[in-house]
């Protein structure tokens, strides 16, 4: 007799998972890469605001009912695909490490809103709570960490956008706010009918309606239905509540409208804004600051010289650029007469950007008022200098990835008093540069009096990218935010004279020398935005706070439950 053994398969069952399961796993990240790239290309160069809206959209649906850490992720994944293309210009003219550095540490702050948006997508209203955690998300990375850095807030990619009234109603808060939930509105609103239409096909015996805290999502497949007769229909209540998160961001911006205003209330002034150009683009312009000196001096005696031939009307004041004279006016005599000398040409106020170099302590970003005949009569200090451009952090830490900081060899100081200066009986607010980004810069000028705001500017470091266009589109919101016309003169482009509404009405080409001269009306009336200053954000940041406060004592209760 025999016996036969039969080998056993040591392998065990085939356990590998299918190819479409295993590409399953890309989609969700995938989808929050791309999220985060359409937000990109909804701020400009491009008109293409209304992308914002399906970005937020396919970012709820990226994370609802995922577990907080997995937001996280997520999260950080959008954050990526924001910011990397929204800051190449970063890198312009340093290299690939500090502009890689600086989104991926601000993309933490998306990741943190991801998290949040997990942890409040399982609540009723949570596009509501959603949009509050992605508002709160914003306000840290306006001020953390070294003083914040607000660039590629949802609201300054709303330039030309339905929702850009609601910069007045509450700032940009209130305006980004309003965008991040529509755009969650638009994924619940079809998450909703999408249920509905299953419900319908559906038989209600025996139903269990899992929607939320199982963590799943496809559309249709929150429900887990067995076997009946009935069809059961689904409440309308979360439908309707996904729809008044889509109409009321809209019906709030066109009810709005009204405060959108650029009557003359204190009549006009005639404002000439220089761009000399540069000698060449880069880092190493500072290099030929001479050359950018005697540029902005030519173009102001050639604007005196077409008043005098009539070609161009008499301005009541004229405005240079940030760094348009980096040779210190009261340190070198023979730029103080260049200077001296253009303005007495042109024969009115004139405000020069200049780097001020005092004999001990840190430089200066001065805004100089200069009288025609009484020369330098008032100074504005930069009161938020930037990091790593004009002031180094952890210098000799940061000198081990980029040797560019020592480009940085003197640090420059932070001024204290707000900028404001009275040329030829306008009140103008000053705002340089960066500090357009943060709403307190510049909602102090219009609080202290200002009926016009100035941002000079200096983007030549950062060449023909897309930068400039993303700091004029703040002037724009920060026009309508606090109803005044907003003057912008960049050493080489775009300058651009932008009215109350929003609407630009004059603007020069990219490294061109170059002279605006408008009409600009003139206001002092308060916007809500400017009156109520940060106590919408606060509001928002309490919303966010309550959401998120609210989901974690679900959580807790969820898990005493399962353990009982």
């Amino acid at each position: 007799m025999s016996a036969t053994i039969t080998p056993v398969d040591a392998s065990g069952p085939d356990t590998a998972p299918p190819p479409g399961l295993r590409l399953r796993r890309f989609v969700r990240p995938g989808a929050a890469l791309l999220s985060g790239f359409l937000l990109y290309l909804s701020f400009p160069p491009r008109p293409l605001w209304w992308l914002a809206l399906p970005a937020f959209a396919l970012l709820g649906w990226t994370l609802r009912g995922r577990r907080p850490r997995t937001g996280f992720g997520l999260g950080y994944l959008a954050g990526l695909g924001f910011l990397l293309p929204l800051l190449v210009w970063t890198g312009e003219e340093v290299g690939a490490v500090p502009w890689l550095a600086l989104a991926a540490v601000e993309a933490l702050f998306v990741a943190a809103a991801g998290l949040g948006i997990a942890a409040v997508s399982r609540l009723p209203w949570w596009p509501v709570f959603a949009a509050g955690v992605w508002i709160l998300a914003e306000a840290a990375r306006a001020r953390v960490p070294f003083g914040g850095f607000p660039w590629g807030k949802i609201a300054f990619g709303q330039a030309d956008g339905i929702f850009l009234p609601l910069a007045a109603v509450g700032g940009t808060p209130v305006l980004g706010f309003a965008v991040a939930l529509c755009g969650f509105g638009l994924y619940e609103t079809y998450r909703q009918i999408q249920l509905r239409r299953a419900a319908r096909t559906s038989p209600s015996e025996d139903t269990a309606d899992t929607e939320g805290d199982a963590g799943t999502d496809a559309v249709g497949a929150d429900t887990a239905v067995a076997v009946g007769t009935r069809p059961r229909p689904h409440p309308r209540g979360p439908l309707v509540a996904a729809a008044l998160a889509v109409l009321v961001p809209v019906t709030g911006a066109l009810a709005a409208l009204p405060l959108v205003d650029d009557a003359a209330e204190d009549g006009t002034a005639t404002v000439a804004a220089v761009q000399g150009n540069v000698p060449r683009l880069g880092l190493d312009f500072n290099s030929q600051r001479r050359a950018v000196l005697d540029n902005h001096a030519a173009r102001t005696r050639e604007l005196a010289e077409d008043v005098k031939a009539g070609r161009e009307p008499q301005p009541d004041f004229v405005l240079w650029p940030e760094n348009s004279s980096d040779i210190d006016p009261y340190a070198n005599a023979d730029a103080a007469d260049v200077i001296d000398g253009a303005v007495r040409a042109i024969g009115v106020p004139t405000v020069i950007g200049a780097v001020v170099a005092p004999e001990t302590g840190k430089l200066r970003n001065t805004l100089i008022e200069w009288d025609p005949r009484k020369g330098p009569v008032a100074t504005y200090d930069k009161r938020h200098v930037q990091p790593f451009g004009e002031y180094i952090p952890m210098r000799s830490f940061v000198r081990l990835f980029n040797s560019n900081v020592d480009r940085v060899s003197r640090d420059f100081g932070a001024g204290t008093k707000v900028g404001v200066f009275d040329l030829a009986g306008t009140k103008v607010g000053l705002a340089t540069c960066y500090e357009a980004a943060f709403d307190w810069a510049v909602r102090d000028t219009v609080t202290h009096g200002a009926q016009l705001i100035t941002v000079p500017s200096n983007n030549a470091t950062f060449g023909r990218s897309e930068m400039t266009y993303q700091q004029l589109a703040m002037s724009r919101v920060r026009a309508v935010e606090h109803s005044r016309s907003v003057v912008v003169p960049v050493t080489s482009g775009v300058s651009a004279v932008i009215r109350p509404d929003g609407e630009i009405v004059a603007e020069t080409k990219m490294f061109t020398p170059d002279v605006l001269v408008e009409k600009v009306p003139l206001r002092s009336s308060l916007t809500p935005a400017t009156r109520m200053g940060t106590l919408p954000e606060a509001l928002l940041v309490a919303l966010a706070a309550v959401g998120i406060g609210w989901s974690a004592l679900r959580s807790v209760r969820a898990r005493r439950a399962r353990t009982e």
